[in-house]
């Protein structure tokens, strides 16, 4: 049995999306940053990164004591690994798919996280300031992700061929916030993203996540969201 440590926000929700996609037994711990808890390593299975997710397995391959693992590329990359399925066997196609994995911790989530902070939050926190260079930075930078992401939509129906964590990777983070001229230009990635919302895999880690009573805000369907829960467009959870 896996634990994960989780709030509801895009890099979990990687990690929740690919546990479901595998079949892989797990419960799900919420930890409410609004109250720091996620400082103390007793409430996230003694991880010292001090962020979500964090998984426990028990039941490692090695046979050992239960296995604490932090980051989510590298949560992913072992979930693949221990389920055998959605990370290729064969060295091209696998390291295919580690490089758009790699992509989208390196270049998607911060960049997507930072965009989204300075657009919501910097003229609120600080209106007095110019927060101009900073939205012009990162929603630019965040325009010429999507426009790498089209493209290779455009000649693959997933990021690497066939669907795998790349796809998982990158998907919370699509749907969490777009660019500032839109997505309706980006005809690939919606293609992608509605395929991959309508997986029942993605739907019942979404579903479960929402339905967490977190004690956050709750949207007009009644389901209580993080703080920064961007989006969600592609998603419905009744």
């Amino acid at each position: 049995m896996i634990e994960l440590f989780f709030v509801t926000s895009p890099n979990v929700y990687k990690v929740s999306v690919a546990l479901e996609e595998m079949g892989l037994v797990h419960e799900c711990h919420f930890v409410d940053i609004s109250k720091g808890e996620h400082l103390d390593p007793a409430n996230i299975a003694g991880a010292v990164n001090r962020k979500l997710p964090v998984i426990r397995d028990h039941a490692p391959q090695d046979g050992g004591e239960p296995l604490v693992i932090f980051e989510s590329g590298a949560i992913l990359e072992y979930l693949a690994e221990k389920s055998g399925q959605f990370l290729p066997k064969d060295l091209r196609s696998r390291y295919l798919v580690k490089q758009w994995l790699y992509w989208q911790m390196a270049s998607l989530g911060p960049m997507g996280g930072q965009q989204w902070h300075f657009n919501r939050w910097a003229p609120r926190i600080a209106p007095q300031m110019d927060h101009s260079y900073a939205l012009d930075r990162f929603s630019n930078i965040w325009i010429g992700l999507w426009e790498i992401m089209d493209k290779q939509l455009g000649q693959s129906p997933y990021l690497a061929g066939d669907y795998s964590i790349a796809d998982m990777a990158c998907f919370p983070w699509v749907i969490y916030t777009e660019p500032r001229n839109g997505a309706k230009e980006y005809k690939n990635i919606s293609r992608w993203a509605e395929e991959i919302a309508d997986r029942p895999a993605v739907q019942a880690a979404y579903s479960k996540g929402l339905s967490v009573d977190t004690g956050y805000a709750r949207n007009d369907k009644g389901t209580a969201i993080f703080p920064a829960e961007g989006l969600l467009k592609y998603v419905i959870v009744t």
